[in-house]
């Protein structure tokens, strides 16, 4: 969040002064203090696992451990954070602790969907290192035990998630029980958690079915990125803030605006990232998913009569296990078209429309100008896009 820091400080008041509430030590400080509020977490659960029984202390609730701390961007802790400040909520002070508390709640929750989807999706490496079932796997094969290494991790994956959204859901509903605003932010948990999931199962079923249509590919953008990743950690913020109505609105549509240029990003970032910034190989052509860009392809390559680049963007995905060399032409294929097509230049410039239109929905905001300032920051930062380069954009 230090970084946050230095976004908001070209917007300061012509005196010289911070407008409105400042972006203040204690604002870059809150990284750190969400960190603390996980450990200290993680810690009390882990505790309470050994009572129960050491062995799944150390396998699953250990895992559960190594992941939350093992990194991650923390955009949705982030993105908490600034909600609350941008609604006037304080730097420090009681508040603010609960602010943090909720966002290491989403942090752990974050870890439940990225486990599941590692399973999913047959993800051998997680945040550098390697994901829950293949890690789980390697430890079957190693320690010589009986049946399949790979149902063995996929199972106890499974239970890495399930334990991981439990401590969860424990710390948000210990932070809403604790104000007045407790209805509000159950409201939006509970509706995050269950888009989330619909979000991975459309995903899921657009992927077997063969699915190319932009209009479902923009549903599940919206579901897995737009609502969970970015709205709805605004409107947690905005809820314990005790936000009116009309500014949580503004919060949400320009919510809405990034997380869907956040998902396009993330869908660029699929075929054409470098594993070693992502944190995760980027599979998404080999895994046949439907996303924006790969049905953006579709109807560009349809339109211009392009065969070639419809054949290789619709083809179906090998099984897993296929030989890599097959799977690894098929992708290259596919990655080209998408070039050769114009898709991942409109998709580009897509995503620095919709930070433009966000960057306007904040300007809304009656208050705290500083504190919006650095959320602006931050949603551009997560789409990917520098914000002076979307300023000139818009003057063109």
């Amino acid at each position: 969040m230090a970084g946050m820091q230095a976004q908001a400080g070209g917007r300061r008041t012509a005196e010289g002064g911070a407008a409105g509430a400042p972006v203040t030590e204690a604002d870059a400080a809150a990284a750190g203090a969400v960190e603390d509020a996980l450990r200290a977490h993680v810690a009390e659960r882990l505790a309470e696992a050994h009572a129960t029984d050491p062995a799944f202390a150390e396998d699953v609730a250990g895992r559960v451990r190594d992941l939350v701390l093992r990194g991650g961007k923390r955009l949705r802790a982030r993105l908490l954070w600034w909600g609350w400040r941008a609604c006037g909520g304080p730097a420090d002070g009681p508040g603010a602790e609960r602010a943090r508390d909720l966002a290491a709640a989403l942090e752990l929750l974050q870890v439940c969907a990225v486990v599941h989807d590692d399973v999913m999706d047959h993800a051998p490496v997680r945040r550098g290192g390697p994901s829950a079932h293949a890690d789980f796997a390697l430890h079957h094969t190693r320690s010589g035990l009986r049946g399949s290494a790979d149902a063995y991790g996929t199972a106890a994956a499974i239970l890495v998630g399930d334990l991981a959204l439990a401590w969860a859901d424990d710390l948000a509903a210990a932070t809403a029980l604790a104000v007045p605003e407790g209805p509000r932010i159950h409201r939006e948990w509970r509706a995050l958690r269950a888009e989330m999931a619909a979000g991975q199962y459309l995903d899921l079923r657009a992927a077997a079915t063969g699915a190319t249509g932009l209009g479902e590919a923009v549903r599940i953008a919206r579901l897995k990125s737009a609502l969970y990743t970015v709205e709805r950690p605004l409107a947690l913020g905005a809820a314990l803030a005790g936000a009116p109505e009309r500014t949580t609105s503004v919060l949400r549509s320009a919510g809405r605006c990034a997380g869907l240029a956040f998902q396009l990003r993330d869908d660029l970032l699929g075929v054409f990232g470098d594993p070693r910034d992502t944190g995760k190989p980027a599979e998404d052509l080999r895994a046949g998913k439907l996303t924006y860009l790969r049905a953006l392809a579709v109807r560009l390559a349809a339109r211009s009569g392009d065969t070639a680049a419809l054949h290789a963007l619709t083809a179906p995905a090998p099984a897993p296990g296929a030989q890599a060399g097959a799977a690894g032409a098929r992708a290259a294929d596919a990655r080209e078209a998408l070039e050769r097509t114009g898709a991942r230049e409109v998709v580009e410039a897509r995503i620095a429309r919709l930070v433009r239109t966000g960057e306007r929905r904040l300007a809304e905001l009656p208050s705290e100008p500083d504190a919006v300032a650095a959320l602006a920051g931050l949603l551009a930062q997560a789409a990917g896009v520098d914000t002076a380069a979307t300023t000139a954009g818009g003057r063109r």
